[in-house]
């Protein structure tokens, strides 16, 4: 992107503390990341790392009593960050929409898929009934849904999770966004209806010029889908970069422990793939220095007294590691398995 462009989207140091014995509980720290036009980005982590709750910050769906969401979240230059409720439901569904985790309990269970995509359009554009359900019919056509028109007036239940799934995302793309975040998307569907999702996804760009923030687990779908790579770890920041480069060589302990738990392709197999030991701390029990310090092989003193900052590693990549900057190398990894889209 031109020096003199601004990122569609553009993060800094999003922090969503919660109220907790008398205190204040960070789950997300420092979260520093931008999103550009017409671009695929993908936050991955283990489960609890904090990925939902920034996408749900940026929403502006978090109001559970008590919750602070400080920082910076600038969308086409408007602060998204303390933004007036008025003001984020006239953005939302419209410029930002989410693809939720699990369609099941993100639609609801007593309207029918297309009465509730039909109120989405019409909350945003002054059409009458029968055009916003010709468009509704239209984008689940567009989805690979079989039969829309009769598919429209089905409940949630009688869906498979894959037609779920696809009409989720047709409500999300129902105004065309220009950014669409996606929040474990292929989560609990079978390999042949994920690749479909992926690649509707990668579509994105073409048919609607969306950009798309990719929450997911999944580094392998990581690999088939994004451009760049964000990793958090316990709520910070891990590592980030192009994906390829990310992939080829990781700056972070834990994302190449994380690569390194992907099943290799060809070669011998191996009696056991690496996991990495324990478990990812509460935000409660965070340890003062690096989050990932306990469970790290390379752990020494520096790691301990603070939480290491981003540090410039190579071309667009950064991580929150001292072992680049004190020369000590992580493994070499035998090959590289990412592919850049």
């Amino acid at each position: 992107m031109p020096a003199d462009r601004m990122p569609l989207l553009d993060v800094r140091n999003l922090c969503v503390s919660v109220p907790a014995n008398g205190g204040m509980i960070r789950l997300v720290e420092n979260v520093s990341f931008c999103v550009d036009e017409a671009e695929i980005v993908g936050l991955v982590g283990e489960s609890g790392s904090g990925k939902s709750v920034t996408a749900m910050a940026l929403m502006g769906l978090i109001d559970s009593p008590g919750v602070q969401v400080r920082g910076s979240a600038r969308f086409r230059g408007q602060e998204l960050v303390g933004m007036a409720p008025r003001a984020l439901r006239a953005l939302r569904g419209r410029d930002i929409a989410m693809i939720f985790q699990d369609p099941m309990t993100a639609f609801t269970p007593v309207y029918t898929i297309g009465w509730q995509i039909d109120e989405q359009i019409r909350a945003h554009e002054r059409l009458s009934r029968r055009a916003a359900r010709a468009r509704t019919v239209q984008l689940l056509a567009e989805m690979g849904v079989p039969d829309p028109a009769r598919t429209a007036q089905r409940y949630p239940h009688q869906l498979s999770g894959g037609l779920r799934q696809r009409a989720m995302i047709a409500m999300a793309l129902s105004c065309n966004p220009t950014l669409l975040i996606a929040d474990e998307p292929t989560t609990a569907l079978d390999v042949t209806v994920q690749a479909q999702i992926l690649e509707l996804l990668r579509g994105l760009r073409h048919s609607h010029g969306s950009s798309v923030l990719l929450i997911t687990h999944d580094m392998g779908v990581v690999a088939q889908t994004c451009a760049r790579t964000l990793v958090l770890y316990s709520g910070r920041m891990a590592e980030s970069g192009p994906t390829s480069t990310l992939f080829a060589r990781p700056a972070h302990p834990y994302t190449a422990a994380l690569l390194d738990s992907i099943p290799p392709l060809d070669g011998p197999r191996p009696p056991r793939l690496p996991a990495i030991a324990g478990l990812p701390p509460t935000p409660r029990e965070r340890p003062a220095g690096c989050a990932f310090g306990p469970r790290c092989a390379h752990v020494h003193a520096t790691c301990l007294p603070a939480p290491p900052a981003l540090a410039s590693i190579g071309p667009g990549q950064q991580a929150a590691c001292v072992l680049p900057a004190e020369g000590t190398p992580l493994p070499p990894r035998a090959t590289a398995q990412a592919t850049r889209p």
